[in-house]
């Protein structure tokens, strides 16, 4: 096959290579090829094939990624979103994945878990203090203000007017 580009070097390959190592966006593995060397049309046509074949699929990837986000990393429903979006997937398929995953994950175990690792890490606050802090860095990490509130008043009720007058981030 004279003239022919080995497999590995085709986009077709390094994309499916790519997709072996780990889920991606489509618009990741158009940023990946064209960092690669290959033109837009070469990419194009890559990109269309993988759809086709059902290699790359942004609302399974939002989906899946949310999912995993919400279950391992100790993110909430506006980091993971944030992630989505720096990934390239666009805002109504990122939603609608966001949204799958929380229809079968819920945040409050991560507060949970989050919440009660941190409390003892912070046992030299006084613990008014703790739990400001602590307010402050669950919405840092991506969790919704008032579902925060609630998870920290059930944990800690004797202390939970210490939450009072704290406003959520701008999201």
């Amino acid at each position: 096959m004279a003239g022919k580009a080995p497999l590995e070097r085709t986009p077709y390959a390094r994309a499916l290579a790519r997709l072996a190592r780990r889920d991606h966006s489509e618009q990741e593995i158009r940023r990946a090829l064209r960092r690669d060397g290959f033109a837009d049309g070469l990419v194009d046509e890559t990109v269309a094939r993988l759809r086709r074949e059902r290699y790359l699929d942004d609302a399974g990837f939002a989906a899946r990624l949310a999912r995993s986000r919400l279950v391992h990393s100790g993110l909430g429903r506006h980091r993971v979103r944030q992630e989505l979006r720096r990934k390239g997937v666009r805002r109504s398929v990122a939603e609608a994945g966001l949204q799958e995953a929380l229809g079968e994950v819920s945040e409050a175990p991560t507060i949970d878990a989050l919440a009660r690792r941190y409390w003892k890490s912070r046992d030299k606050d006084e613990p008014p203090q703790r739990l400001r802090k602590l307010w402050a860095f669950l919405v840092r990490r991506g969790f919704p203000a008032d579902l925060v509130h609630a998870r920290l008043r059930a944990l800690w009720p004797r202390w939970s007017d210490a939450l009072e007058g704290l406003e959520p981030v701008e999201e």
